[in-house]
């Protein structure tokens, strides 16, 4: 179990900030073989994403919910999220590719999807719990009960 962060934290982070969340459907659970290799590309482009100096991606959380799985990824830029996404010599456009090649032929079997946030604040409050969120990626720092939680209550 992961250790609890004792007190009232908040994330460290200035500046834009891209919430990414990308899934997919798994409609026909019955064929694995038109949906497990979109389900295995992503991991691929996580470890070429970690292994590049400065990607732009903080981190990422895998969340599972019956056929839907889920990844939660927090970027530090809109732009870096576009550059990897267009990128010719990365992971992610043969993936792309394969993806659709498959889908052509295999229907509805499965369904992704993805949304993009962009902002330029966000407000975290942890309470005795262990390292998670936004928080994990960019590292947690005490929130004494004079700073403010929204930009409304700092003006």
């Amino acid at each position: 179990m992961a250790e609890v962060v004792p007190g009232r934290m908040t994330h460290q982070h200035d500046g834009e900030l891209v919430v990414f969340l990308i899934g997919m459907t798994i409609n026909k659970p019955w064929r694995p073989d038109l949906w497990w290799p979109a389900f295995r590309a992503m991991p691929k482009m996580l470890r070429e994403l970690s292994d590049i100096e400065d990607s732009g991606l903080l981190g990422h959380r895998l969340m599972l919910e019956g056929r839907h799985p889920t990844l939660v990824q927090y970027w530090d830029s809109l732009e870096k999220l576009y550059a990897y996404a267009s990128e010719r010599d990365a992971e992610h456009l043969p993936a792309w590719r394969a993806f659709n090649r498959r889908a052509h032929r295999a229907g509805d079997a499965v369904g992704i999807w993805h949304e993009t946030y962009v902002s330029t604040y966000a407000e975290t409050v942890y309470v005795n719990t262990p390292e998670m969120g936004l928080g994990k990626f960019t590292g947690l720092t005490e929130l004494n009960r004079t700073q403010p939680l929204s930009p409304t209550e700092a003006e």
